[in-house]
């Protein structure tokens, strides 16, 4: 696959949402239509596990595999198109600071947790509850709602043999990724709270979320 290194031209100032997400907490937020979220690996290497949602008819969500299979690649880039499993443009990803996301290695959950690394894991903070504590709060959504999700800034490899590795990640302190909404969608982020991984590097770090219209 080949990278595609895309800086933006927008202005943090301009922006007109702003926050900080801690280390290791969920956020879900709308986004319009014409808007575009940056989402921005404040300190390198931090996996921000995300999945997208029709605001309309949330049933309607993010489908990597037909995302994959449409643009004939494995990892996510500018340019790419984000659909959804109904074969409609969600998002598109305008800027990319960092190279390639991953759409493979999903979410940490307490399942994965246990086969990945060892039994006294399983009750560590996963990327899954985190999804379900936002679906909790917001209402719109449910456990059955939670499906395969894009880990932004997470690498992924594959090997010849077709298996996966997790590896230490490929971002850094500031990269980001810019994603401008074809639709009006739900967001729902888990900024990954993953202690056992070297994506990153066993520390996970803040990241920061803009938007503009």
């Amino acid at each position: 696959m080949t990278t595609t290194l895309t800086a933006s031209d927008k202005r943090a100032e301009h922006a007109v949402f702003r926050e900080t997400l801690a280390a290791g907490e969920p956020w879900l937020h709308e986004l319009k239509a014409g808007q575009t979220l940056r989402i921005l690996d404040l300190e390198g290497n931090q996996a921000v596990d995300t999945l997208f949602f029709s605001l309309a008819d949330p049933r309607e969500r993010f489908d990597p595999q037909r995302t994959l299979r449409r643009q004939k690649s494995l990892y996510l880039t500018t340019g790419t198109v984000l659909y959804s499993n109904l074969g409609k443009p969600m998002l598109t990803i305008v800027a990319d600071t960092c190279g390639r996301h991953d759409t493979l290695g999903g979410a940490c959950a307490q399942e994965s947790n246990t086969v990945r690394y060892a039994l006294e894991k399983r009750y560590m903070h996963s990327c899954r509850d985190n999804y379900l504590r936002a679906c909790a709060h917001d209402g719109r959504l449910s456990k059955q709602d939670i499906g395969a999700n894009i880990n932004f800034f997470m690498n992924v490899p594959v090997t010849s043999e077709g298996g996966l590795t997790f590896e230490d990640g490929i971002s850094a302190p500031g990269k980001y990724v810019e994603l401008r909404a074809e639709m009006d969608v739900i967001v729902l982020i888990s900024n990954c709270p993953q202690l056992n991984n070297p994506c990153n590097a066993y520390n996970p770090t803040p990241a920061e979320l803009l938007i503009w219209n």
